[in-house]
């Protein structure tokens, strides 16, 4: 790919035609990670930052995309850790009891899925989309965030714990036509 050999030659043109054509991918990886669309872009900067210095390891065999999305998750696992200090590690608070049925989430958009991962404890949206959507092992998750794996399994616990309770109170009118 010619951009990708700009950015190589360290190209700034090369450099910020990249980042545009990526921007909105890595967007949408670095957003299940952070508390707001701020945090988001720190660590999509961040992430960049560390695709252009590392350009000259990318593997031209390989996807290029798989590569960038590889750098993008471990940027927002390694923002998570230095952050981890000032995270506060109390739960949602308490719902409905009742467990939503998984059909009434069909019914919702990717968005609004999103929203309400996005309102879980840092803790627990990190393990969640490390996990759920990433496809990462308990065993991976807890050495990247310097966890056990027996925590790592109950934060997705409680985690998917929480988003039923969340969708229960911000659908119920969708649930109830499952009851």
């Amino acid at each position: 790919m010619v951009l990708i050999q700009g950015c190589q030659n360290g190209d700034r043109e090369s450099q910020r035609l990249l980042y545009k054509h990526y921007y909105v991918y890595c967007m949408s990886i670095c957003v299940r990670y952070a508390q707001s669309e701020e945090e988001a872009r720190e660590i999509l900067n961040d992430g960049f930052m560390k695709v252009f210095n590392k350009i000259d390891q990318y593997d031209p065999e390989k996807p290029f995309k798989g590569w960038l999305r590889r750098i993008m998750i471990n940027t927002a696992i390694d923002h998570f850790r230095s952050n981890k200090k000032h995270y506060y590690h109390a739960d949602i608070e308490d719902g409905y009891d009742e467990v939503l049925e998984a059909n009434a989430v069909d019914d919702m958009s990717y968005e609004e899925i999103l929203l309400l991962v996005q309102k879980l404890t840092p803790m627990y949206r990190a393990v969640f989309s490390l996990y759920v959507i990433d496809g990462f092992s308990h065993e991976d998750i807890a050495r990247e965030l310097g966890i056990s794996v027996g925590t790592s399994k109950s934060n997705l616990s409680k985690a998917r714990a929480n988003l039923k309770k969340m969708l229960v109170k911000t659908h119920k009118e969708v649930y109830e036509q499952y009851v």
